[in-house]
């Protein structure tokens, strides 16, 4: 069974595995007792994982809302476009589909997206700013896949009104153009059932590599129906020469130019690169790279360049090297234990996520659970606009982590800010409690959490519900 990698470090899944999660509510410890209580734990009911991604983190988060409202205004403006009060979508059916393509590839666009998030840390990152202006952008910023998922609902929804449409009027459509866009229809279906959530926590492998290739033929068919309709001739049935200058004063060329810009942006990217890999312990192992990188990055890597890519917070102080963190979790991760490579390959276009928004606020506090610290590490590495707090709860520091990783928050000149709960001595704590507390001490405006989805849902509800604003990773972010 294939297994789900973590936008942030593909790390918290370890957590689940072994016995030594630090987010099970215990009594009577408290950070820095020297000795462990004698009150019994109070073990909380083991919930699913997967139970968890679907259900657990609320019915109407930003994610759900994005993905209802992207559906409900393309639902509305195909309704219109069907009885009638909309003649411009019911005559262009095709190129609404493909705007919805080109919408949620966009969302997906790593490079598109870090000019984003750029621009958004550049132009909000002040103090004058307001705090809910500041808390609406992330909550944005972080699920946009609701407008991915919803986009790419509409677009198959368009694709058939398109279809039906030419269908009715069989006898001026060609047999290529109606086989062309039932192929990619099918395709398209394909790709949306492949990652239903279901599948794609069960079996992501699979999910990425049809939604990869899948989408990729769906894309390479995109461009032979372009040219069979712009080129054709209902009135001699047959197929014109000029297709260069009608090509290009067609809106639908245009839009499939962008589509295709941003989906072979990243793969221009892909090298193969040498790397130094040492073990910290049987769970974890530490990659090295050359080339510093700017905190709050994530970056792939990969064995194979077209099977799968892996997700990991990346740690540097932004001058000569970097490295990541990986977790021994999957066959992958576990191989870098057990036969370290001394080349990967790599997509040398980093990627920004929800670490990366930490500059877009004032006090941050940052908590870790495990080897979720390495999404933090560079901020304490690196000169940060934010006064940055962090809160690292994890089993064995030196043992699991090496001295490499724990000496950097050793060296971080605010010692003051950070709080270290190491659960082989002072036993597990009470994180979403720890967390509270800490905000509160730390004024912080905001908590940004990485651990697994039960650890990160419950310190995320139990910061909102004290009054301070929270992000975790969610399914699909």
């Amino acid at each position: 069974m294939s297994r789900t990698s973590s936008h942030f470090c593909d790390l918290d899944l370890e957590e689940e595995e072994r016995d030594d999660t630090c987010y099970i509510e215990e009594g009577g410890i408290k950070e820095g007792d020297e000795q462990h209580s004698e009150q019994p734990p109070i073990l909380k009911k083991r919930v699913s994982r997967l139970s968890i991604i679907l259900l657990d983190q609320g019915l109407f988060t930003v994610y759900k809302r994005l993905f209802v409202t992207s559906l409900f205004l393309n639902v509305i403006t195909l309704v219109l476009a069907a009885t009638g009060h909309f003649t411009y979508a019911r005559n262009r059916a095709s190129l609404f589909s493909l705007a919805n393509i080109l919408v949620l590839t966009l969302c997906r666009s790593e490079a598109f997206l870090r000019l984003v998030f750029y621009l958004t840390v550049n132009i909000l990152g002040h103090s004058f700013v307001p705090l809910r202006i500041k808390i609406a952008v992330t909550s944005l910023l972080q699920s946009l896949g609701g407008i991915h998922s919803g986009c790419g609902v509409s677009s198959i929804a368009w694709l058939v009104y398109a279809l039906a449409l030419t269908l009715k009027d069989r006898d001026n459509a060609p047999t290529a153009i109606i086989a062309v866009a039932s192929a990619i229809l099918s395709l398209l279906c394909l790709t949306s059932l492949a990652a239903f959530p279901l599948v794609r926590h069960l079996h992501h492998n699979v999910f990425e590599r049809v939604h990869r290739f899948s989408g990729w033929a769906a894309l390479g068919l995109v461009w032979a129906f372009i040219v069979l309709t712009i080129s054709y001739d209902p009135i001699t049935r047959s197929y014109t020469d000029n297709l260069s200058s009608k090509l290009i004063k067609t809106q639908e060329f245009w839009f499939t130019l962008a589509i295709t810009v941003a989906v072979v942006l990243p793969w221009l990217s892909v090298r193969r690169v040498q790397v130094d890999v040492s073990s910290l312990s049987g769970h974890a192992s530490l990659i090295k790279f050359r080339g510093g990188v700017k905190s709050g990055i994530l970056g792939r890597i990969s064995p194979s360049p077209l099977s799968e890519w892996h997700a990991f917070g990346i740690i540097s102080d932004g001058k000569t090297s970097h490295m990541m963190l990986a977790g021994a979790v999957g066959d992958f991760t576990k191989s870098l234990v057990s036969k370290p490579p001394t080349h990967l390959w790599v997509r040398t276009v980093h990627f920004a996520g929800l670490p990366y928004l930490v500059n877009l606020y004032d006090k941050v506090l940052l908590v870790a659970t495990g080897s979720g610290i390495c999404v933090f590490l560079s901020f304490l590495m690196q000169q940060s606009k934010a006064e940055v707090y962090l809160m690292w709860v994890a089993k064995g520091l030196d043992d699991n982590f090496g001295s490499e990783i724990v000496n950097r928050i050793k060296d971080y000149p605010h010692q003051d800010r950070v709080i270290v709960h190491d659960t082989a001595i002072l036993g597990r704590p009470n994180v979403s409690e720890m967390s509270v507390k800490a905000s509160k001490k730390f004024e912080a405006q905001v908590v940004i959490v990485t651990s697994n989805p039960e650890g990160s849902r419950d310190v995320v509800n139990a910061c909102k519900a004290s009054g301070v604003p929270a992000f975790g990773p969610i399914w699909d972010s």
